[in-house]
């Protein structure tokens, strides 16, 4: 997959199809439509493109308002690039694009630097203006702009419509395995390991402080984690805890995570983490030795669920 940064020097392919949204996480729904794009652009002797836009846009007009992402872009591009598509062109979203209307949109950018042939879209996608463009509107206009347009259906899991908004509400509450399902994949993030402050190690479980780099990007909610932790391209095994750590009179939020069978100095690496299951909620102890009794108990629940997965 090519990343397209600058569509001035694009040269559009002679048959291009096109998609266009956020797809932040790039869920079971995105990936339907991505399919379809890579599919339909190999059976035509084309190219698939997935038009995307950053920073994301409720970023720049509502200013996030405690809006947290489920992927950064590397992430969501890397996830893009695994579906097949051959371009990803990143528009930079600002105020002043945000006022092209979806008429100008379509006949400047979908049209005018892609030579979009054909056009699929989720069907709750709207584009333009006040987001004043839809599946109706590119039906009805179609003819004069040139290319057919396909909607895909909304997924549903379990009678429930997979979107981005209630990943994101399942990993604020903990509830991982909704939005693993809805993913289609375990949720990531990645991290510097950082200097902590060693207590971990003094009881028997020493762990790793976790730093995300992106202020952005959504961390899960208040807990004890069975992950998986992958490093310099090996895959581990692990618990992990986000909180304060109210045991030990923890005032900052942190992300810790317990590596099974693992005792190498990696301060400084990056490493990412997959959440696999919620263990259970943030507590306090009465005791360090209180925390360390659940500390094992947590330990055997985490490999027991670990050593399941394929």
């Amino acid at each position: 997959m090519q990343l397209i940064d600058n569509l001035d020097t694009f040269e559009a392919p002679g048959y291009a199809v096109v998609t266009s949204g956020t797809f932040d996480g790039v869920h079971v729904g995105h990936q339907k439509i991505l399919r379809k794009i890579a599919k339909t652009a190999r059976a035509k002797g084309g190219k698939s493109i997935v038009l995307t836009f950053w920073p994301h846009p409720r970023f720049v007009l509502q200013k996030g308002e405690g809006l947290k992402l489920i992927t950064t872009f590397e992430e969501k591009a890397a996830l893009i690039a695994g579906s097949g598509i051959d371009y990803l062109v990143k528009i930079p979203f600002t105020k002043e694009f945000s006022e092209l209307t979806s008429d100008e949109f379509v006949r400047k950018i979908v049209v005018g630097k892609l030579n979009t042939k054909k056009l699929v879209i989720g069907y709750d996608h709207r584009f333009g203006k006040n987001r004043e463009g839809g599946f109706e509107y590119l039906k009805a206009n179609a003819g004069e702009y040139g290319f057919e347009v396909e909607e895909i259906s909304r997924q549903d899991i379990e009678d429930v419509g997979v979107s981005s908004t209630r990943i994101r509400e399942a990993l604020a509450a903990g509830a991982i395995h909704v939005a693993n399902d809805f993913l289609g994949r375990p949720y990531e993030l990645s991290g510097f390991v950082k200097e902590g402050d060693r207590i971990g190690r003094s009881i028997g479980f020493p762990t790793a402080n976790i730093q995300v780099p992106e202020a952005y990007k959504l961390i899960p909610a208040d807990g004890a984690y069975a992950v998986q932790v992958l490093l310099d391209g090996r895959k581990f095994q692990g618990m992990l805890n986000i909180g304060q750590r109210p045991t030990v009179s923890g005032e900052e939020r942190r992300i810790e995570v317990n590596i099974f069978d693992f005792d190498a100095d990696i301060y400084n690496k990056r490493l990412t983490i997959r959440f696999i299951k919620l263990l259970r909620k943030e507590q306090k102890f009465a005791s360090i030795d209180e925390l360390k009794q659940q500390l094992s108990i947590d330990k055997r629940q985490a490999s027991d669920i670990l050593n399941k997965l394929v």
